[in-house]
């Protein structure tokens, strides 16, 4: 099991259909279009080994499953910050460009529309919730809003 461990990705308590309780490596969280976010796990289950000589012995292998979030209980000592997550959050998802400044003027985000075509360059790109874009730019200094998809547009119409 310790091959598992090593690989990137926290371990998490998840609940089966049937009741029963599954630790399982997190390798994704996404938000469906009904608005319900699921955990992307793999799951070690034993599995057969045949030896060409014939020989058989029990080994682990992942398991791709998908877990309801309300069925993921957080492991203590876990970090589930990497995480990749999809889907929107509070809403929309937004895109932060980190632009290099001219002269004077140093470094500073561009928000963008998630599909926006402008969206491209920088050395740094993250996407972002609605309420992160809005914090961001409250930050006059520190964001900008990209002046092709106008972010700050629809985020002034709240989530």
């Amino acid at each position: 099991m310790s091959a598992w461990r090593d690989r990137a990705g926290p371990w998490a308590r998840a609940r089966m259909p049937d009741g029963q309780e599954l630790d399982v490596l997190v390798t994704a969280r996404t938000r469906t279009r009904d608005g319900r976010w699921w955990y992307e796990c793999e799951a070690v289950m034993p599995v057969r080994h045949e030896h060409p000589d014939g020989r058989t012995e029990p080994k682990a292998a992942p398991t791709r499953v998908s877990v309801a979030a309300e069925h993921i209980t957080p492991l203590p000592g876990e970090d589930y910050t990497a995480v990749p997550t999809e889907g929107a959050v509070a809403g929309r998802q937004w895109l932060a460009v980190r632009v290099r400044g001219l002269r004077e003027e140093g470094p500073w985000w561009c928000v963008h529309r998630r599909d926006c075509w402008q969206a491209r360059g920088g050395w740094s790109r993250r996407r972002i919730t609605a309420d992160e874009a809005r914090e961001l730019l409250a930050a006059t200094r520190a964001a900008r809003v990209c002046d092709v998809c106008r972010p700050d547009r629809a985020l002034a119409d709240g989530p």
